[in-house]
């Protein structure tokens, strides 16, 4: 789509959170981007004409609202280029509605920079816009000054469009793995989709996350079904949780080493008042899982909840964790014993997909199936400590089982929530993830079909100053993954990526990780996925798998 002439003058737009605190938090962060942006289209004969005006009222200039978007887009040329800039997170159902409707050529950019999850929203808002089948392309840049920011925008000015590398990319269905692995991936999934599985959904859609939500007749493809629960019910659970049984979760996990950083101003400290109320509603999620018969389940928390309690985050990290406190129901059965109950944060319906499939199939393969999502922060190459790569930051909120870090639980420790984003507090599980072989992965939508990018990557440990030093350029309270996705680049993963999120699982060892990631690539296949190896996935070497449940891939099948 070529782009008329518009007098040489682009529209710009910036969607922001729904919280006021952030919007106003961030927008110093804002400005500046735009400031770059502007300069860098003024360098190639271009002028911004922004569509919305900073209120000296809200204290910011961004699009707080479905309703501020929909009105501002009014007021736009559905034929004009249009830019969609971004420092922070953002609501993509703020600005979706124009989008979908809106005829010129749109480019969202963001800034690279982990100060504020700018890179993460423009993520979202890209999942988004495939999610719908909106034509868009995409450029991100730290000072808006480099050859690729520019060559892209360029392109992109004369022709509507910008063509990114992905040769990293191959599809499953033209390539050839050894049979006895897709036999096994097959097979695994077939008995997944026959014996059916329940995910339960406390309130979904969360923070305008369009590209987080499965329809339901796409899902039930899989053999998933969602059980959609209510966050005003679970709310309703904490309340019916004695004191003692909070305070045996909470004695649990000081014996088992985890460190909590409590204070005594709530508003701003974690509380130990905080980390029992956290404790409660771990023990209510597993009960209300347990009466639905849930196999899976995703806690939006950020809407609603965050105005009544304490974080989801500390719950979520424990109950990814197979070895985890043990809670029971009113009757005193213990639920889930010996067992995860994979969570999939922020309610993102394909995590949680991913995050069953992923921790069933590993226990099959005789491996850990503890995994996570975490945000595709932000990143910078890194030299030194046996290490010469791009390293991503992958951070979340807390949600992280302790498995993966440095020392388990002894390596985890727990610190308040930024009051911005969580005004009732609550600790995170924070901790470093340790050095090893990873299988990362990705399901999205195309419109109304399901795909799935997936590959391996190693997390690598770097020096303490380095670790705190990219900790306090992001949240330092959140929990950190050194990831090095392999045969990826930086710019490859950004334009191809169809998420905020990236699901991320450790192997036994790198061989082993190569072997997993084919057998889950055919079980995604087997439910019905469009599966695509990115970047150095080894195809052809088979591993062979020592256990008695596979002893027979023709008994599996």
């Amino acid at each position: 789509m070529a782009i008329d002439d518009h007098q040489n003058e682009v529209v710009l737009v910036a969607s922001g959170d729904l919280r006021l605190s952030a919007n106003q938090n961030c927008w110093a962060a804002q400005e500046e981007m735009e400031m770059l942006l502007s300069k860098a289209l003024a360098k190639q004969g271009w002028k911004v004409k922004r569509a919305h005006q900073y209120s000296t009222e809200k204290k910011h200039g961004l699009i707080d609202s479905q309703k501020m978007g929909m009105q501002v887009f009014a007021t736009i040329d559905p034929n004009a280029p249009l830019i969609i800039a971004e420092s922070l997170w953002q609501y993509s159902h703020h600005v979706l509605a124009g989008l979908t409707t809106h005829k010129g050529p749109i480019l969202t950019v963001a800034n690279w920079s982990g100060q504020w999850p700018g890179l993460v929203g423009m993520l979202n808002l890209n999942g988004s816009l495939t999610k719908a089948g909106v034509q868009y392309s995409s450029l991100w840049s730290e000072d808006f000054e480099d050859a690729f920011f520019e060559n892209g925008l360029q392109e992109w000015l004369e022709t509507g469009a910008i063509k990114h590398d992905q040769s990293h990319v191959k599809s499953f269905d033209l390539v050839k793995i050894p049979l006895v692995e897709e036999k096994i991936g097959r097979a695994f999934a077939k008995e997944l989709r026959s014996k059916k599985a329940i995910m339960g959904v406390f309130d979904e859609g969360c923070m305008g996350m369009y590209n987080a939500i499965i329809p339901d007749h796409v899902l039930h493809a899989t053999g998933f079904f969602k059980e959609r629960l209510s966050q005003s019910a679970l709310y309703a659970a904490i309340q019916l949780v004695e004191d003692k049984e909070a305070q045996a979760v909470l004695n649990w996990l000081i014996q088992k080493g985890v460190t909590f950083h409590w204070g005594t101003d709530g508003a701003t400290e974690l509380t130990e008042e905080q980390t029992l109320n956290q404790c409660k509603m771990y023990i209510a999620a597993l009960r209300i899982a347990d009466d639905y018969g849930c196999d899976t389940i995703g806690i939006q928390y950020q809407q609603g909840l965050k105005d009544l309690t304490a974080a989801s985050d500390l719950v979520e990290g424990l109950l990814n964790n197979t070895e985890r406190p043990p809670a029971f129901s009113t009757t005193g059965k213990e639920l889930y014993p010996g067992e995860a109950l994979p969570h999939f944060n922020e309610v993102d319906e394909c995590a949680g997909l991913d995050a069953l499939l992923t921790y069933r199939l590993w226990k099959e393969l005789g491996m850990t199936g503890d995994n996570t999502l975490h945000d595709l922060r932000w990143g910078q190459q890194y030299h030194g400590n046996g290490v010469d790569d791009f390293v991503w930051v992958f951070l979340i909120s807390g949600a992280a089982p302790p498995s993966h870090f440095i020392g388990e639980y002894k390596g985890t420790s727990s610190e308040r929530q930024p009051p911005m984003f969580f005004p009732k507090g609550g600790g995170t599980l924070k901790g470093i993830s340790k050095p090893g072989h990873i299988v990362w992965s990705r399901v999205y939508l195309i419109e109304n079909v399901l795909h799935c990018d997936i590959g391996v990557g190693q997390v690598v440990e770097l020096p303490m100053e380095e670790t705190e030093r990219r900790w306090n350029a992001t949240t330092p309270q959140w929990p950190i993954m050194h990831g090095v996705l392999k045969g990826v680049s930086r710019d490859q993963m950004m334009a191809r990526h169809k998420a905020n999120h990236i699901q991320v699982v450790y192997a036994t060892n790198e061989k082993q990780a190569h072997a997993a990631c084919r057998v889950k690539a055919a079980a995604f296949s087997e439910l019905g996925l469009q599966v695509h190896f990115c970047g150095d996935v080894s195809l052809s070497e088979e591993v062979n798998w020592v256990q008695e449940e596979l002893a027979s891939v023709d008994e599996l099948i």
